[in-house]
């Protein structure tokens, strides 16, 4: 797994806002999403790597069981992508448009990142 995110603790995750820990992840897809081609097929493992380490970081701080239930189908979106032998832009751009969609701070930030 990727290293980048390997010392953040669940206690530091914790002190971000909701808003703040989809927009995080949502930058490391969209980060990914510059990936795509078969020639950074591992720089796109590793930043899906950062995206699964945030999202479990995620799902471990937040109580809430709809939310938890609901990260955990988009997470499994994030890890048909990492296994993928070439995700297409437009499964990737779904799963990110999806993850933006959990709260209306983060779907405020869909047209600049994927358009309308």
């Amino acid at each position: 797994m990727s290293t980048q995110h390997a010392t953040l603790t669940a206690d530091r995750w914790a002190t971000f806002t909701l808003d703040q820990q989809i927009l995080m992840i949502a930058n490391e897809m969209h980060r990914a999403g510059k990936l795509l081609g078969a020639k950074d097929r591992d720089r796109l493992r590793h930043a899906y790597e950062r995206v699964l380490r945030l999202t479990d970081l995620t799902i471990e701080v937040r109580p809430r069981p709809p939310l938890r239930r609901e990260l955990l189908r988009w997470r499994d979106l994030v890890a048909a992508l990492y296994v993928s032998a070439r995700p297409g832009a437009t499964e990737h751009q779904a799963a990110l448009r999806c993850l933006l969609r959990f709260t209306p701070a983060a779907s405020q930030q869909i047209p600049f990142v994927l358009g309308t």
